[in-house]
């Protein structure tokens, strides 16, 4: 008779304890209401960005440049590729054509040549001879510093654009790449898919002045963490704010192993990355060939 009681009394203690690790898990991972004012979005999309800012203080484009010419067409070259791809050709297409001038006049096979490591080489080849004739023919070998002048050369778009203006000449711009898109859409800041309304709408949500910062952490944040088939939702910095939190995996140390930053032990896209990127553990990218 007496062993009755304790025999009920496991599964309550059982439940009464699941009841608390759920109520633990809720606390971490507190999801905001599915109707959000614009005010209360606003103040979650800047502090996604002030976290993710803490995270990544070094972000920085990962294209290897050293002036506007070779961002511009760095930045035509990554169109479905990695930027460490076209890193680790670039220096070649650079040593031997370093100016406009020299890109505008070059046989498009040798090119080519150059190009093939980075796919869809032929067009790209066209874009990056054509964006340079027209540099030198309309701009006097000079990279423009306005979105409108920006735009008209051959294979720029204003994602494009916004790089260059953003890195190249430190004017505010938003860039609305693949990991862009699909990082602001799972944190519902928008349910936009065109480019440029999710541009626009997103531009809304911050000062200017935090527009290509803002790019850069969210792109990193889609390589590293939070990849599209299965982001490591078990060791995001801002599970707290996300509302997709669960579609990846939520294990810790299962969701560690599928990171791909440096502080799990990758080297960064650059081959030559900015001192502040070295000085936090970053490792530079291999040259082509070297693994």
């Amino acid at each position: 008779m007496g062993s009755a009681p304790a025999k009920k009394a496991a599964p309550a203690r059982k439940a009464a304890s699941a009841k608390k690790a759920a109520a633990e898990q809720s606390a971490v991972v507190a999801k905001p209401p599915k109707v959000e004012s614009r005010t209360a979005l606003v103040r979650r999309a800047r502090r996604i960005n002030r976290e993710l800012a803490e995270v990544y203080p070094y972000a920085h484009p990962e294209l290897d440049f050293e002036n506007p010419f070779q961002l511009v067409v760095a930045t035509v070259l990554s169109a479905q590729t990695t930027d460490l791809r076209v890193n680790q050709t670039t220096p070649t297409l650079f040593a031997n054509y370093p100016t406009p001038e020299d890109l505008a006049a070059a046989n498009p096979e040798e090119v080519e040549e150059i190009l093939r490591p980075t796919g869809f080489f032929r067009a790209k080849t066209k874009s990056v001879i054509g964006l340079s004739k027209v540099l030198t023919e309309e701009f006097g070998g000079e990279v423009p510093g306005r979105l409108e002048d920006l735009v008209k050369l051959p294979g720029v778009g204003r994602k494009t654009a916004f790089v260059v203006l953003g890195n190249a000449f430190g004017r505010p711009g938003i860039t609305v790449d693949t990991h862009f898109q699909r990082l602001v859409r799972r944190w519902r800041w928008t349910d936009e898919t065109d480019p440029d309304k999710i541009e626009a709408f997103v531009g809304g949500l911050f000062p200017k002045s935090d527009w290509t910062d803002l790019s850069h952490h969210v792109i990193w944040h889609g390589r590293r963490i939070c990849h599209a088939r299965k982001p490591a939702c078990g060791a995001c910095p801002i599970a707290p704010l996300c509302p997709a939190y669960g579609e990846g995996e939520t294990d810790p140390e299962k969701a560690r192993k599928l990171l791909k930053y440096e502080k799990g032990g990758f080297p960064g896209q650059r081959l030559n990355p900015p001192q502040a990127y070295l000085d936090a553990g970053g490792r530079p990218a291999p040259p082509l060939g070297a693994g």
